[in-house]
């Protein structure tokens, strides 16, 4: 039988995982984060975020950062931002990974390794999207030019890669805080740039992608300069965008 007292030390304890969950998936769907705006999200006081993000750390489920900042920085300290690690992201729905990496090997060495390999490899990437690419185009043709990015950043959303959109000074980020490829895209960088390539149809316009967290950034940045009257273009056309190399792809510019 259990003591008096054990049944409430349980609840307790499950209340506290329940919350460090809501913690990290707050992370996960708003990227990397400081600790008064978890607080402010989750409605908890930042002593309480503090302790959470403690056994957090202490789990290597997240790590504390300096925060990334983008044009010109303010004075003072950056502020310290958390954000999830490797093994945080494994626990959302990354279970395929190895056999995904494998996959992809297997097309790269059957095309005969090398270049040929590498424009197989991209060549699946978007043959992948298509249907993706598809029903993002019909959402997006309902949509106002200026909507389009905040009705991509819905869409990306709903299949699983909490997404946002945001202003900027001469234009928009996409940010996907989220990306179920995340570890394949870190061994074929062909994953990230026909996904910046499809932005480009979609969005009718030159795009840039600024960071991947599959380059280890908190979260994958995608610049889209601020345009009066776009026009979506066919996923079947050339994409305006140039994308960066094998090596390169993804990485901040600046």
């Amino acid at each position: 039988m259990k003591n008096v007292g054990e049944a409430p030390q349980e609840e307790l304890a499950t209340g506290e995982r329940s919350t460090r969950n809501r913690v990290a998936r707050s992370i996960l769907d708003h990227g990397p984060s400081t600790v008064a705006e978890l607080a402010g999200r989750l409605g908890l006081t930042q002593a309480a975020v503090r302790r959470h993000l403690d056994a957090l750390v202490a789990d290597d489920v997240v790590a504390p950062r300096e925060q990334r900042v983008y044009g010109a920085r303010t004075r003072g300290r950056p502020a310290k931002v958390f954000a999830l690690t490797d093994c945080g992201r494994d626990a959302f729905d990354q279970s395929y990974d190895k056999l995904a990496a494998e996959a992809l090997h297997w097309i790269s060495q059957a095309a005969g390794g090398g270049e040929l390999g590498d424009a197989a490899v991209a060549a699946f990437a978007r043959a992948r999207l298509a249907a993706t690419a598809e029903k993002y185009r019909e959402q997006l043709a309902a949509a106002a030019p200026e909507q389009r990015a905040e009705t991509l950043a819905r869409a990306l959303t709903a299949d699983g890669y909490a997404a946002t959109a945001r202003s900027a000074p001469v234009g928009e980020q996409l940010c996907q805080h989220h990306c179920p490829v995340a570890h394949v895209a870190e061994q074929f960088p062909q994953l990230c740039e026909a996904e910046t390539e499809l932005f480009s149809r979609l969005l009718g316009t030159h795009v840039q992608r600024l960071a991947t967290i599959a380059h280890g950034d908190g979260v994958c940045t995608t610049f889209i300069p601020r345009i009066e009257t776009a026009e979506t273009v066919s996923p079947q056309q050339e994409p305006k965008t140039t994308t960066a190399s094998a090596s390169t792809a993804g990485r901040n510019p600046a």
